[in-house]
């Protein structure tokens, strides 16, 4: 009966601040699982894909040239084939994709 409107409104405070913060926290939950995760997913396949570049692979850059890889260097970097006695240095990451695969020689 004496409470004044202030202290009562100070009582709910707390709650009332978490409360303000959840759609803040789901619409970052949704953000995750729809734009950040699939992102970082499709980040590691890249890379893997990239590591696994051999001799004799046929790729296309990010610049949608078509070539075969003729050299694998340590650095970062793949000489690629473009045409017969044409060779390219080229940036790992930058090969986009890999259009045929070559099969690992056979051990006998």
């Amino acid at each position: 009966m004496f409470v004044t409107p202030a202290y009562a409104q100070a009582a709910g405070g707390a709650a009332g601040a978490f409360t303000s913060f959840v759609p803040l926290i789901l619409i970052f939950a949704i953000m995750y699982f729809l734009l950040i995760r699939p992102q970082q997913k499709k980040v590691k396949e890249h890379q893997k894909m990239v590591a696994a570049l051999r001799r004799g692979d046929q790729v296309v850059t990010a610049g949608g040239l078509i070539g075969k890889v003729s050299k694998v260097k340590d650095d970062g970097e793949v000489e690629v084939e473009l045409a017969e006695g044409v060779k390219v240095r080229v940036v790992r990451s930058t090969i986009a994709q890999v259009l045929n695969k070559t099969e690992p020689a056979a051990a006998s």
